[in-house]
């Protein structure tokens, strides 16, 4: 998929078939997090991957919507340590990987923590070390096909802002 079809057509998605990721997909979507760039190249963080069913399910207990966790074949947290510019790394390698997935045709939604204990009880963290986000990844329940229109079309039905309100030039 060209790379401008990707960014255009890409939207989270919250309901999933549950067929599993074959290994490959997955070490792709996770390669694609670990190449992201990360401030003074730190890269303070691990991709901690759950596909086990009632791994997922605990870890929904810490998200805001659990039902995304829960549905998905695959969870990927992102946990990091250190300053605060790791949250923007984590950002940066969520978002890398929810491209490479829906390159794959793979569909993707990133999960805000509600519990972050929990979650850190769950993923079995060490001090000093925090979820920054989930990634619930799977395959669409219904079928999704980013071709029926070309990126501009993708764009103006995104229901965003204009790039006029969103940027200023000094």
């Amino acid at each position: 998929m060209e790379l401008d079809l990707a960014i255009a057509s890409k939207r989270d998605a919250r309901q999933y078939d549950p067929r599993p990721l074959p290994e490959g997909v997955l070490t792709r979507i996770l390669d694609a997090g670990r190449l992201s760039g990360s401030a003074r190249n730190d890269q303070q963080w691990q991709f901690v991957v759950a596909t086990d069913a009632s791994d997922r399910a605990r870890l929904g207990r810490a998200a805001y919507s659990p039902g995304n966790l829960v549905g998905a074949p695959v969870v990927v947290a992102i946990v990091i340590r250190g300053r605060e510019m790791q949250a923007f790394d984590a950002g940066r390698a969520a978002q890398n990987m929810m491209l490479a997935a829906w390159g794959e045709g793979v569909v993707s939604c990133p999960n805000g923590i509600a519990e972050p204990a929990v979650a850190a009880d769950v993923l079995g963290l060490d001090e000093g070390w925090r979820t920054a986000i989930m990634l619930s990844l799977g395959y669409p329940a219904r079928p999704r096909d980013p071709t029926r229109r070309d990126p501009e079309e993708w764009s103006r039905r995104a229901r965003r802002r204009p790039l006029a309100e969103s940027v200023r030039y000094l």
